[in-house]
């Protein structure tokens, strides 16, 4: 196995601390910057670990839920500092989002961060995996 294909461990959370979780994931990723209305305005930066390799450890209390539209998407951020470190993605319900930003240092080795037409939602899906998520 590669240094590219082992997991590592991370443990991450929000800036006031109150929220804090851990997930498992390569040490190579590759990361989306979306131009939607809400990771634009955020600056977020993510990339996705499966549900099962995330374990939220700390401050469930913390987190708040915003959704909208089909309201299938969880962006969720800190109720005290209101800092997204994680959310649930429509497109990907099966795993957890998680902003690049938020990552321990050092953990992640390589990132390669790609544009994701998120103004154009399901076309965008479309390209990307073949499927259309309706």
């Amino acid at each position: 196995m590669n240094s590219n294909s082992q997991l590592v461990v991370s443990h991450r959370g929000c800036h006031c601390g109150r929220i804090r979780y851990k997930f498992r994931s390569p040490q190579s990723v590759t990361a989306w910057k979306c131009n939607c209305s809400m990771c634009s305005k955020r600056g977020k930066i993510s990339f996705s670990v499966p549900s099962h390799d995330f374990e939220l450890i700390l401050g469930e209390s913390n987190i708040t839920t915003y959704t909208f539209g089909s309201c299938t998407a969880k962006h969720t951020f800190c109720n005290i500092c209101g800092i997204t470190s994680f959310n649930i993605s429509r497109s990907n319900p099966d795993a957890v989002s998680v902003n690049f930003a938020c990552v321990d240092p050092g953990t992640i080795r390589h990132a390669e961060i790609k544009s994701f037409d998120g103004c154009n939602w399901e076309h965008s899906h479309l390209l990307q995996t073949g499927n259309s998520s309706n």
